[in-house]
């Protein structure tokens, strides 16, 4: 389907625009490429975000989230049962500290986030926090679900 454009002094009896051309009827598709390759890009970066599976009960809290990095972040996480695991694989309390040290020979970022079910003691915690600090993890973020009380007493 080309464009048709009317001639000048041409009999049809349509109405001629200024410079003697009719409209051009044919579809632009630009718009919709570019929002598809949007789209294509928000998924291509969201997409390895997705990648960590354990399920456990985060605590609430009102604190925002930290801001994104190029590099696939280390998660660890605590399960309710006081499993240790690194990513998506449990590892035993005696073998962390050496796997985690072999994790940041290969790494340039420094940052890990700590996935803690909300069941399990403090004290927990930190000795895992303790242990990360001496793999070579010294950037530690907590992760938490959004929604939960303020020190004012309110909830979001």
């Amino acid at each position: 389907m080309g464009a048709q454009f009317m001639k000048k002094g041409g009999g049809t009896g349509r109405r001629r625009r200024r410079g003697g051309a009719a409209r051009m009827s044919e579809i632009n598709v630009t718009p919709f490429v570019d929002v598809m390759l949007v789209l294509l890009i928000i998924f291509m970066v969201a997409a390895p975000m997705l990648t960590v599976g354990v399920p456990v009960e985060l605590p609430r809290t009102s604190a925002g989230a930290l801001p994104a990095e190029q590099e696939e972040p280390l998660a660890i996480t605590l399960t309710n049962d006081g499993a240790v695991m690194i990513m998506s694989e449990e590892v035993e309390a005696a073998n962390l500290i050496p796997q985690l040290r072999a994790i940041a020979a290969e790494r340039r970022d420094t940052r890990v986030f700590l996935r803690a079910d909300g069941a399990i003691p403090y004290e927990r915690v930190v000795q895992v926090m303790g242990a990360l600090n001496a793999g070579g993890f010294n950037n530690i973020g907590l992760v938490t679900d959004q929604g939960g009380p303020r020190f004012d007493g309110s909830a979001d």
